[in-house]
């Protein structure tokens, strides 16, 4: 189960890189309040990170038809997460350091259920 989340965590760089840079580019570029640039770019994640799980970190033999409305779910709450803790966190830090804080807590909760439930690892 460690060396799956490591893959997961490293997987997830890539899927991070692509929220950060979404996150990054709204709110400087564009001035988009940091909460809803966040937004946005956890949905550029969440498509990054579903086919690289999907294919390097599961190696998933289910259909996509299966396993995309979980892995969809799992990805809502963490969404959700973000966008809470977002707008709990922003008046308080930098919109930068709320959203490390914000991706830890996010990270965890995705890896469990996404291994737990999407993916079904079987826990040794």
């Amino acid at each position: 189960m460690l060396i799956k989340f490591i893959v997961f965590a490293s997987v997830g760089v890539v899927g991070t890189a692509a929220h950060y840079l979404v996150l990054y580019q709204l709110v400087e570029s564009y001035h988009l309040d940091p909460v809803t640039a966040s937004a946005c770019g956890a949905v550029a994640g969440m498509c990054v990170n579903y086919l690289l799980n999907y294919i390097l970190t599961f190696r998933s033999q289910q259909s996509h038809w299966k396993a995309f409305p979980k892995f969809a779910v799992i990805a809502g709450i963490g969404f959700s997460l973000n966008f809470g803790l977002m707008t709990v966190l922003t008046p308080h830090f930098y919109y930068l350091y709320a959203q490390i804080m914000t991706t830890l807590i996010v990270l965890v909760w995705n890896f469990l259920g996404n291994s737990l439930w999407t993916f079904r690892v079987k826990i040794a």
